[in-house]
């Protein structure tokens, strides 16, 4: 007899607009019909925060299944299984919000590291699903983002940062209580991966071998590289260059350092692996890519898996 079909995942990596905080997707672009395809999963880089502004379905976060409504509000952490189905045929409107938690409280607390992790730990610590009514404080502060996103005013970003961190203060403060939460269930996964996402996420700038990479999951090399390869659909190395061309590609957005410099910071000793990486993952050299960065950005935006496993 047949075992049961593995979940197909798929990996987003979100790129925050130059000069932003936010990735907001607002608007009547975001009234469609979500999914419908609960064995596919997708995870991504940044959390989301989405509201549901009208429609019916069902949000799936690993394994477990919400339905949803208008006035639903969902916040799902960094490398967490999820999808939306709207009811059959029908569609829904949903605007989402993406950012980096850490580098935002990092940047109003620089001298106060142990404060950043208390609420990045409960951030991060699950998937959270306000039903309409809960959480009033949350919901308010998310709409108000949203529109300071949506109208640009005077002093946006510094307001739109101050928001968010009272959002995640809110989050990381309702973390027992009447919210529905959806644990990460650490028995097997991408959880059995996450200490070697987090590691590269913090270290990609310096060598990183794979060794180094399982120890930080206490695996084996052998073992380590299969389970991320069964939870990634890529290699550990192949993800390790797309984490270090993305910020490549943000530092050429943001500074004016030569490219060797870029590379080095990116993680890269040599200009010619730099040159080469980077051609694989956005199509185009870097030095093209800094004269017309926005002719490639969906190449990173739509950056998904090397090659789908069969299952």
């Amino acid at each position: 007899m047949p075992g049961k079909k593995r979940q197909e995942m798929e990996f987003r990596y979100y790129e925050i607009p130059h000069g932003e905080i936010v990735l907001a997707l607002l608007g009547n672009s975001w009234i469609r019909e979500y999914g419908n395809d609960i064995a596919k999963l997708h995870f991504h880089n940044l959390l989301e925060v989405g509201y549901c502004i009208d429609g019916e379905g069902e949000v799936v976060v690993d394994e477990e299944t919400v339905p949803y409504e208008p006035g639903m509000l969902t916040v799902i952490p960094v490398n967490c299984p999820h999808t939306t189905n709207s009811r059959l045929h029908t569609k829904s409107y949903w605007e989402y919000l993406f950012f980096d938690p850490e580098s935002i409280l990092k940047d109003l607390y620089p001298e106060n590291q142990l404060f950043v992790q208390r609420i990045m730990e409960q951030v991060n610590k699950k998937a959270k699903v306000y039903q309409p009514g809960e959480n009033s404080q949350l919901v308010t502060l998310v709409r108000l983002i949203m529109d300071e996103c949506r109208v640009k005013k005077s002093f946006a970003r510094d307001s739109i940062r101050g928001m968010l961190l009272s959002a995640l203060i809110s989050i990381a403060r309702n973390d027992t209580g009447e919210n529905q939460t959806m644990e990460k269930v650490q028995g097997g996964g991408i959880y059995q991966i996450s200490s070697a996402l987090e590691y590269i996420s913090r270290h990609y700038m310096e060598p990183i071998t794979l060794k180094e990479l399982a120890d930080a999951c206490s695996f084996s090399e052998t073992h380590f590289r299969r389970l991320f390869v069964e939870s990634m659909n890529m290699t550990p190395m192949e993800y390790l260059n797309l984490v270090r061309v993305r910020q490549a590609c943000d530092l050429m957005k943001k500074s004016n350092l030569s490219m060797g410099e870029i590379a080095v910071r990116a993680g890269y000793i040599s200009i010619s692996t730099f040159n080469r990486n980077f051609r694989k993952i956005v199509g185009t050299s870097p030095y093209q890519y800094k004269k017309n960065s926005d002719a490639y950005q969906g190449k990173l935006l739509n950056a998904r898996v090397s090659a789908k496993k069969g299952w």
